[in-house]
């Protein structure tokens, strides 16, 4: 009976794993090609206003990177607790 109420709880909890690893690899690729647009922004000499609101996106970026550590830490515990109750 533990055996099968396990394998329920992991087979409702995978898919939301496999979510929020798809999330992380999407805020990954975000964060590159936005240095690059920087970059590229201060490479051509942009406006300055235009440079600015760049910047300020990028570290707006940076604070979220938190949340899907925080994040990806709670899956990898659930996960843990769910087999070691095989």
């Amino acid at each position: 009976m533990i055996f099968c109420i396990a394998v329920r709880n992991l087979k409702i909890k995978t898919p939301t794993c496999k979510r929020t690893v798809q999330e992380i690899h999407s805020y990954e690729k975000e964060v590159e090609r936005e240095a690059a647009k920087t970059a590229d922004m201060k490479e051509k000499g942009a406006d300055p206003y235009d440079l600015k609101q760049q910047v300020e996106l990028e570290e707006a970026n940076d604070k979220e990177g938190p949340e899907f550590e925080d994040a990806g830490s709670t899956i990898t515990e659930g996960v843990r607790i769910e087999l070691s109750a095989f």
